[in-house]
């Protein structure tokens, strides 16, 4: 008989004692996850990140004396294996680009319902990355395009420009990833192998210089916006 998994080890990092608390013992309640240690503040994350290497850290958007940029940054150099997920109020567009584009698993909303938050913590130890439905709503309303069921269109701005290196085929790729669809979504759209379509998010990651779906996803809205600016000058 096969052992079970051991529980996943959890760092909880939120500036309300409150909160913090209750999503603690929410959290151990659940035999698949253990709380290993709580902070208050980022200096006390960092702290106990190094000390505990947790598996996965859930963090607070709104640590004092910080930014999430800073504060991802920090954790991910105190504990490299952790895997981050941003747990905020609400969805605050700078925030979601820099948690995707400094490495974070996830960005989820407080609101989430425990046993999904405990399906999601489960969904990050298996690599998979993990969003709100409001998050992922903001990243399509930034690459909508035009014309429905179309991939969007992206723009670009010079050979500079890290999506101007991506091939036909490979932009119509990531216009769909940013929509948020799996790859059996975009062989299906796009009349093509599923196994083409993971070959072409390889090349499509190494090419923007990106780790994962998600932050080829704000790169993606990035560039719309920027190409839809340019295009208004004469």
């Amino acid at each position: 008989m096969k052992d079970r998994d051991p529980p996943v080890r959890l760092l909880v990092v939120d500036d309300h004692a409150l909160s913090r608390r209750g999503l603690a013992g929410l959290l151990a309640a659940d035999p698949r996850l253990q709380v290993a240690g709580e902070a208050a503040d980022a200096a006390d994350a960092v702290r106990k990140a190094q000390a505990l290497r947790p598996d996965v850290i859930l963090l607070g958007d709104r640590l004092r004396g910080t930014t999430v940029a800073q504060a991802l940054a920090d954790l991910k150099q105190a504990a490299p294996a952790a895997r981050i997920v941003l747990l905020a109020a609400g969805v605050d567009e700078s925030d979601l680009h820099a948690a995707l584009r400094g490495g974070a698993s996830g960005y989820l909303l407080k609101s989430i319902e425990g046993d999904a938050l405990c399906t999601a913590i489960q969904r990050v130890m298996h690599g998979e990355p993990v969003m709100s439905p409001e998050a992922i709503a903001r990243l399509v309303a930034a690459f909508q395009a035009p014309a429905p069921g179309d991939p969007p269109a992206i723009a670009t701005r010079g050979a500079n420009d890290p999506i101007a290196q991506l091939s036909p085929r490979e932009q119509d790729v990531l216009g769909h990833i940013a929509r948020g669809a799996s790859n059996r979504e975009v062989a299906q759209a796009l009349g093509i192998a599923e196994t083409t379509v993971k070959i072409h998010v390889q090349h499509i990651l190494r090419k923007l210089g990106v780790s994962s779906r998600l932050q080829a996803a704000v790169v993606a809205t990035q560039g719309m916006r920027g190409g839809r600016a340019s295009s208004q000058e004469p």
